[in-house]
């Protein structure tokens, strides 16, 4: 039994603070799931699971996906969250496609949804055990007793550091760490930025991208916000140039323009059985052959999972990369970007890292990222991967290709790839 992606839809991705900035995480969630029914037509009393993806949870409701699904399916569907840092709505979609074809579920929405304007704030640990304390204490005097020895640096909020737990080295840092190992240029990273302005820019103009964002009517004025708003249109390679780098001021390569921007947004997909497809009438997107999920020591080159998840997902498709047509490559950081593709075609990393004999190599540079990517477009981190496969498969149809490749870095070490076939 093969899994069929059949629709996809998401929001527009806003850089946070901006035109998404009062919605949150189960507001965008609920906005991309209500518009993927509505517009695929699907009874929501057809759909088996709902799967969603977030990153940065909302401690009052750790189940998103539960959320999104009581606002717009039965509530007799289940729903469940998963979390795998910016692979997180592709393990929503991995999740579903494994239970499809294991003939759990006919028809399953997965997606992923991240508002990045509402970072929870937390409180230092020597004030939330006085709170506590104090919400035991049975009398003012002990209520009063519980605050007793607290300094007034215990009472500044925390806020989450998007940093690795193990190592302490944020995202950014690892980036421009990768850029000096593996001797990628300021030049080669400001290249790739402005490439995927333009194409992004390109995709916008001709109405490809618009064509999978569903226009959000932002409370209470309703502001319409049906469109990226991360591309710039007016960059140059000059401009970009003139940024300073961000996460190493003297010897620095990566600055602000060749790095993905904190985004708010959300993206939803509808998965069948190819019998349900046909049972309900619905033509496919196209089919998942094969996925990968790798992990490195997030010590050494925190971003490369791609490199190593790629070629386990072509082995498992029984395809290698000269068949791949169409590849979109999650970028975090154009460093992380060029640092990929350049293992991707080295027959050292080939042979080192990878036990083969010869490179696993890439598609052309046409025919990867041709609607630009998340340095362009935006990065709410648990919706990218749904971003990703509806822009991908889309775009093979329009090109008739036959197979497509995915793949996304994640915090952790970990990488992600998948391989897709069109209908």
């Amino acid at each position: 039994m093969r899994a069929s992606i059949v629709a996809g839809w998401r929001t527009p991705f806003c850089k946070a603070g901006t035109a998404l900035k009062d919605l949150t995480a189960i507001d965008l969630g609920k906005l991309a799931v209500r518009e993927l029914i509505a517009r695929s037509e699907i009874d929501p009393h057809e759909v088996d699971q709902l799967i969603f993806g977030t990153v940065v949870h909302n401690p009052h409701a750790p189940n998103i996906a539960r959320e999104v699904g009581l606002a717009t399916l039965p509530k007799s569907v289940p729903a469940f969250t998963v979390s795998r840092q910016c692979a997180s709505a592709n393990q929503a979609i991995t999740s579903a496609v494994d239970l499809i074809e294991r003939g759990y579920a006919r028809v399953v929405i997965a997606g992923g949804a991240e508002s990045l304007s509402h970072i929870p704030i937390t409180v230092s640990d020597p004030l939330a055990q006085s709170l506590t304390r104090a919400a035991k204490a049975k009398s003012v005097a002990g209520r009063v007793g519980a605050f007793r020895g607290l300094r007034p640096r215990d009472l500044l909020p925390t806020q989450p550091q998007i940093a690795e737990p193990t190592t302490g080295e944020s995202m950014g840092e690892a980036a421009e760490r990768m850029a000096k190992e593996n001797r990628i240029s300021r030049q080669a990273q400001d290249e790739w930025a402005l490439r995927s302005h333009r194409l992004a820019a390109q995709g916008t103009s001709d109405g490809r991208l618009l064509t999978e964002i569903a226009a959000v009517y932002v409370p209470p004025d309703y502001q319409v916000s049906d469109r990226d708003n991360g591309i710039r249109t007016d960059t140059s390679l000059e401009a970009l140039a003139q940024l300073k780098p961000v996460f190493d001021r003297k010897f620095g390569s990566v600055t602000a323009g060749s790095a993905s921007p904190i985004t708010d947004g959300a993206s939803a997909l509808l998965l069948m059985s190819d019998e349900a497809a046909g049972a309900l009438g619905y033509q496919p997107l196209g089919h998942v052959v094969s996925y990968a999920y790798t992990a490195l020591d997030p010590g050494a080159q925190l971003l490369q999972g791609p490199a190593y998840a790629a070629p386990i997902a072509l082995d498992r498709a029984g395809a290698t990369m000269e068949d791949i047509d169409l590849m979109e490559m999650h970028e975090a950081f154009a460093a992380q970007v060029l640092s990929n593709l350049q293992a991707m075609e080295s027959a050292e990393f080939a042979e080192r890292e990878l036990g083969r004999t010869k490179p696993v190599g890439h598609p052309p540079l046409e025919s990867i990222n041709v609607m630009g990517g998340s340095i362009a477009i935006g990065h709410p981190f648990a919706a990218t991967g749904g971003r990703i496969t509806m822009t991908l498969l889309n775009e093979m149809r329009r090109r008739n290709a036959g197979l497509g490749l995915i793949t996304v870095c994640a915090a952790g070490g970990m990488g992600f790839a998948m391989v897709v076939e069109a209908a």
